[in-house]
């Protein structure tokens, strides 16, 4: 699990944003679902949040570190900040889009990515869309991916290599997947 110091995090996600030509290719993905309401799953310091809630959604970001969590709470406190883990999160809601950006599953204990799929998955209206992207090297790979998904109803529905909709060829680093809940 990511347990890196809100603060700290949040000083070097502001460095690379001075240098990013474009920081809210995550939003522009998720906006193309024209969702009501979205979880971002895997929150951190809530930059994907943050933006979603500027723009009009209503958002509610979840992390496991409080670490994290402050800092979020401290950069936008009119956004609903969850402490949970994903695995066993229950909201007792739904929301149109559930995002997991920045590698989320990545950062999760060794053998709990399908109970991380199923939290999210437990969370998504009938229809709606589950986003995640990750690297694809480091030793989770989509095949497990698409059927701990699968597994919990949600078919694979697009799948890109970036967030600016590159084609996804198969063989790159980087894979951004969307998996529809059926209904």
């Amino acid at each position: 699990m990511f347990d890196a110091h809100g603060e700290d995090y949040q000083q070097r996600l502001e460095a690379w944003l001075e240098d990013a030509a474009d920081p809210h290719g995550e939003v522009r993905f998720v906006e193309r679902y024209a969702p009501r309401s979205v979880l971002d799953a895997g929150c951190g310091t809530g930059r994907v949040a943050i933006e979603l809630a500027s723009r009009g959604y209503e958002v509610v970001g979840v992390d496991a570190s409080e670490s994290m969590l402050a800092t979020a709470r401290r950069l936008r406190p009119s956004v609903a900040w969850v402490a949970a883990d994903l695995a066993t999160l229950a909201l007792g809601r739904a929301f149109d889009v559930v995002v997991m950006a920045g590698n989320v599953p990545l950062y999760t204990a060794p053998g709990t990515t399908a109970a991380l799929v199923a939290g999210c998955a437990r969370h998504l209206a009938p229809g709606g869309h589950l986003v995640a992207g990750f690297q694809l090297d480091r030793g989770y790979d989509l095949a497990t991916y698409d059927a701990e998904a699968a597994a919990v109803g949600l078919p694979l529905a697009e799948r890109y290599a970036t967030w600016d909709l590159d084609p996804f060829e198969g063989d790159g680093a980087y894979a951004v997947s969307v998996h529809r809940a059926m209904g």
